[in-house]
């Protein structure tokens, strides 16, 4: 009986759990972006209402939430994009709770998340190109739900690089073991820059 159990166990599928600190991130971030979607949406109910407007966020001409909303890109998909990110960061949410729960999931699932953050980055690159050389805007809410995508996209790929669901070289598995945190600081810090040379004259008078 013993020995059955043991071959059934050594068959069994793999599954990998994460750290505290990952769960937490997820948490984290995920109620950060959660946030940002709620107040996005709840305003842009309040602009289909009355079309004059003005949302809290709408500081100046350059800081401006209203422009935003009111662009044919804040409804990428056929409906306001916030609303895709009530879902999506609810799920991330979720997943952070489990593994401080103490849940353990299969490859297929890390990578599953991996790629939903990916398209997240992906989705925020294009909307910060749109909001910066397009619609000629900024959207302080948005810039919260960028930063907390990609800080959720880093760190989850770290996860799976280190646990080999990712293939990697053992160089780059020991750089995402010491140093993940360097690529979201990265990765926002070129965002920051191009928002801020974008607008430079205005900054600066």
């Amino acid at each position: 009986m013993t020995t059955t159990t043991a071959a059934g166990a050594d068959t069994a599928p793999r599954t990998y759990g994460g750290s505290r600190a990952l769960a937490l991130l997820l948490v984290i971030t995920g109620a950060a972006g959660l946030l940002a979607a709620w107040v996005i949406t709840i305003d842009k109910f309040k602009l289909l209402e009355d079309p004059n407007f003005t949302p809290g966020c709408s500081l100046n001409p350059i800081v401006s939430c209203g422009n935003i909303m009111k662009s044919d890109q804040a409804s990428a998909f056929g409906f306001p994009n916030p609303m895709l990110g009530l879902v999506a960061y609810g799920i991330v949410i979720c997943v952070g709770m489990s593994i401080l729960a103490g849940a353990r999931f299969r490859g297929w699932y890390w990578l599953t998340l991996n790629a939903g953050t990916l398209f997240g980055v992906g989705f925020c690159a294009w909307l910060m190109y749109q909001s910066l050389y397009n619609i000629n805007s900024l959207c302080l809410w948005c810039c919260l739900a960028w930063v907390a995508t990609i800080v959720m996209f880093w760190y989850v790929t770290s996860h799976n690089v280190r646990e080999g669901l990712l293939p990697a070289p053992a160089w780059l598995r020991g750089f995402f073991d010491e140093f993940t945190w360097v690529l979201p600081v990265l990765h926002v810090g070129i965002i920051g820059m191009l928002i801020l040379t974008r607008w430079w004259d205005f900054w600066t008078s």
